[in-house]
């Protein structure tokens, strides 16, 4: 009898063991192929959730979806309330565990933003150690680390306007972007912030040090000491034209102004846009190429385009031929019409 219950408990105890490791493996991958998905779509890492899986997923696999289950066949006799409550604690465990990996040291990541060039690296690297058999899977990781090099080495931009034209950022001398909004919504400056790697909230009274503000305009300033206004009224273009080196003009700027204007058509028709220093001039992106064409954000139709310009340049009504007559005459008509 003992050495049978001793066989068994050995034996329970490397089921136990192999199911531990199967899970750790499990969240270990799932984790690893999601990374670079969750790095470019929400700038994050969860460098921890080996461990919140690994705490979690047995509530979830053995009470939390048996319970929900029962509940479920429990609902034609009445009684399924029951299960609903023990799922809910199974629930009420999960939530406490991802609340307590969140209060650990580092278990939030941050991760600028990159392009989609690293990304497809990494998912060729993945798709190679995942889908090969022979040892040339391990090539897969060459790709990887590719990505993560070309990821690390994207140049971060230096100035950035909304698109609604309402908030813009620079990033100065000490590497960190200074924001200026002049609206309630806060969603672009949020996502600015966490494309930067920046943990600071956008309440942060310190996000507009290093921008001065006047009636007339706002003035940041580069990392290479030039200037970039944020012109609120008109009357600020005759100073801004001649000093800064970029105007970001909330209605349309002068042609002849000396200095790169992006005004309102060009929000309005590209979307939030971005700049980036290159030697004496900027290289500019927006969120919107010049083919975008998308039913919730369509492209300006060229036909209004061209008939907005047909009827500026339209003679005046006074100069137009009159309309002719076309009623026929009563010599004209057969008998009965």
């Amino acid at each position: 009898m003992p050495c049978s219950f001793r066989r068994d408990f050995e034996r329970a105890a490397l089921w136990g063991v192999n199911e531990v490791i199967g899970l750790v493996l499990a969240s270990l991958v799932a984790g690893l192929a999601t990374t670079p998905y969750a790095a470019y779509h929400f700038h994050r890492l969860a460098p921890y959730g080996v461990l919140a899986n690994l705490l979690a997923m047995p509530v979830v696999s053995a009470w939390v979806m048996p319970m929900g289950l029962l509940g479920v066949l429990a609902i034609p006799f009445g009684f399924d309330g029951l299960f609903w409550r023990q799922m809910g604690y199974g629930i009420e465990w999960m939530d406490a565990v991802a609340l307590w990996v969140a209060r650990l040291p580092g278990a939030f990541g941050r991760v600028t933003s990159f392009g989609t060039g690293p990304l497809l690296l990494a998912t060729i690297g993945l798709l190679l150690i995942g889908l090969l058999k022979t040892p040339l899977r391990w090539s897969g990781a060459v790709f990887v680390a590719l990505a993560i090099v070309l990821a690390a080495r994207t140049p971060l931009p230096d100035i950035l306007v909304a698109a609604d034209g309402k908030a813009f950022a620079v990033r100065g001398a000490d590497g960190r972007l200074a924001l200026h909004h002049s609206g309630g919504d806060t969603f672009a400056m949020r996502e600015w912030l966490a494309a930067d790697a920046d943990g600071r909230d956008v309440r942060d009274p310190g996000l507009g040090q290093g921008i001065a503000c006047d009636p007339s305009a706002c003035i940041g300033k580069l990392a290479d000491g030039r200037l970039v206004s944020y012109a609120l009224a008109p009357d600020a273009f005759e100073e801004d034209c001649r000093r800064p080196a970029v105007v970001v003009a909330t209605r349309g700027g002068p042609r002849d102004c000396a200095a790169t204007v992006i005004g309102r058509s060009d929000w309005r028709d590209r979307g939030a846009i971005m700049l980036r220093r290159d030697g004496a001039g900027f290289v500019l992106d927006s969120t919107r190429a010049a083919n975008f064409d998308r039913p919730w954000a369509p492209r300006q139709s060229r036909a209004n385009a061209t008939a907005t310009s047909d009827d500026a340049a339209s003679p005046p009504a006074a100069s137009r031929a009159p309309p002719r007559d076309a009623t026929p005459k009563l010599e004209n008509l057969e008998p009965g019409e």
